[in-house]
């Protein structure tokens, strides 16, 4: 595990994140963290520029609590499997169906048109 300071200009407060899986090759958590890395410095400039405002505090949370989910993940299952990739999936083109295809079909709520409640 791989752990960075970063230093919020307008707080004063020492950030940790810690990343999760940084040894273990796990290139796509490596990347958000070099991107989370990345935005909490750009809010420290910022915070520099605006000051301690609501919206600086807002996105210093915001950056803080993706870093915190981040380290909290831990390693994934693996018995994920991950959704289809976009090629796979069967687009579906946007015209009325044939009126044909529910004839035999119940409205929902009113049951079959042959029958009656009790």
């Amino acid at each position: 595990m791989r752990r960075t300071e970063a230093k919020c200009a307008h707080t004063y407060s020492d950030k940790t994140i810690t990343g999760v899986g940084m040894g273990d090759g796990n290139i796509s958590v490596a990347a958000v963290q070099r991107t989370l890395e990345a935005l909490h410095a750009a809010v420290g400039k910022l915070s520099q520029e605006y000051g301690d405002t609501l919206g600086i505090r807002r996105l210093v949370s915001d950056v803080g609590r993706l870093s915190d989910d981040l380290a909290e993940l831990g390693p994934p299952d693996p018995h994920h499997r991950p959704g289809p990739v976009p090629e796979e999936l069967e687009e579906i083109p946007d015209v009325e169906y044939d009126a044909s295809m529910w004839t035999d079909a119940e409205h929902e709520g009113f049951g079959a048109p042959d029958r009656r409640a009790p």
